[in-house]
């Protein structure tokens, strides 16, 4: 499981945008430092941290989105931080790569954005997901599998998402340059 130690440093480690993922940062860290033991863990019913995927083709030009179960809309990849995953980036590559069947997917060195968003996981119970959100980059020809995580999971033109993509939307105008290519990792 992820060390909340461990998640705070790759925070601290990272350069936001603006003021408002800076601040964002912040609260994430000061919920790390509230809850040492368990605010990657699942079973933390205030919240917990999860970890995101914003998979781009090797081009650029198109996003990967899984069509998620329970929220009925298109989303990027990634879930819960699961025993084994040493960091917030492994854990985002680790479901990259389960619910896109994609080998070989290369992953920014820094987050990309954050997020925190009111959600019914698996707890049964609503809590609120501490999103740590990374670019990945697909390698040339990559074509996905559909996992037993998703109804549905294909790529999308960056400049034309499906309806609800507003956080996916943010993610891509901070990741790719005007004219559609995303900028080398960082």
């Amino acid at each position: 499981m992820v060390a909340p130690a461990v998640a705070a440093a790759e925070l601290r480690e990272w350069a936001p945008p603006d003021r408002g993922q800076d601040a964002l940062r912040h609260a994430l860290l000061a919920f790390l430092d509230a809850r040492p033991r368990d605010a990657c863990d699942r079973s933390c019913v205030p919240g917990h941290l999860t970890a995101s995927a914003l998979v781009l083709d090797h081009d650029g030009t198109h996003t990967l989105l899984t069509l998620h179960p329970r929220a009925g809309r298109w989303v990027q990849l990634g879930g819960h931080c699961e025993p084994g995953d040493g960091s917030l980036r492994a854990a985002a590559l680790r479901e990259a790569t389960e619910e896109s069947g994609i080998e070989g997917l290369e992953i920014g060195e820094r987050p990309l954005h954050l997020d925190v968003h009111p959600v019914t996981c698996s707890l049964g119970v609503p809590t609120r997901h501490l999103d740590v959100r990374y670019l990945v980059r697909a390698p040339a020809g990559a074509v996905p599998r559909i996992s037993e995580e998703s109804d549905d999971l294909r790529w999308w033109p960056v400049h034309a998402l499906p309806a609800g993509c507003d956080t996916v939307d943010v993610m891509i105008a901070s990741s790719v340059s005007p004219g559609g290519s995303a900028p080398e990792q960082q």
